[in-house]
């Protein structure tokens, strides 16, 4: 007879730690209260009835996937036995469990971790929470596009690439007169290349981002661009 643990020990053996937790995660079930202990005796059992030859190793990657539960807030004190060992799982960590795609949301949530710019706290942080991948994109990219704008002083009238390539290139009103020359038409194309890739396409058509990994990056890419962009106003600045 073959005793069954709570995720098989091949899995276990094979899986990164995230994905062996993710698989430790759902076998928990929704509103169970779980304990670690009972878990890894109960595992611990089925692995010496079923005569595992690395019951130790196995039990060790067990516990591994355990605390990086515990470490994301995807399992927590019980609220009735919070002096004891008895958890369950959390708000958060159902969510992630039933959704084919929770992995990658972690790891989007991860990218997406501390504060953002200003420009994108308020507007576009909540509009990723909530799954609209390709709004966020787009509202990231039209705060680069305006924060250019008004830190250059150009037009409306003036969009997109043409916009970014009017502010940053060499002479114009946000270019570093103390950079070498390659390395202003750099930052000039790196910003007319981002809005040309993530903004523009998304104006004209639907674009599909289906992976929030993908998206998250995107909004850090808008990011990391109004940050180049705070430092040439400070440089402006008298």
């Amino acid at each position: 007879m073959t005793y069954s643990g709570p995720v098989p020990a091949e899995q276990i053996r094979e899986l990164p730690t995230p994905e062996l937790a993710m698989a430790l995660l759902r076998s928990f079930g929704a509103g169970n209260t779980i304990n670690a202990n009972n878990m890894l005796r109960g595992a611990e059992q089925a692995f010496q009835s079923n005569g595992e030859r690395d019951v130790d190793a196995l039990l060790s990657r067990l516990s591994d996937a355990w605390a990086w539960l515990v470490a994301r807030g995807l399992i927590g004190p019980h609220p009735k036995q919070t002096d004891s060992s008895w958890k369950r799982v959390t708000s958060l960590g159902r969510e992630i469990a039933e959704d084919p795609h929770g992995q990658a949301k972690l790891w989007a949530a991860d990218r997406l971790a501390g504060t953002l710019d200003p420009a994108l706290e308020e507007k576009v942080r909540p509009i990723f929470n909530l799954g609209d991948y390709e709004t966020a994109c787009f509202a990231a990219m039209k705060a680069v596009e305006v924060e250019v704008r008004a830190a250059a002083g150009l037009d409306s009238s003036v969009l997109g690439v043409d916009l970014m390539r009017q502010a940053l290139k060499p002479g114009g009103p946000l270019a570093d007169k103390g950079a070498h020359g390659g390395e202003v038409v750099a930052l000039m194309e790196l910003f007319a290349g981002a809005i040309g890739a993530f903004k523009n396409p998304s104006s004209h058509r639907t674009v599909h981002f289906d992976d929030p990994v993908e998206a998250a990056e995107v909004v850090q890419l808008a990011d990391l661009l109004l940050r180049l962009l705070r430092r040439a106003q400070q440089r402006n600045t008298p």
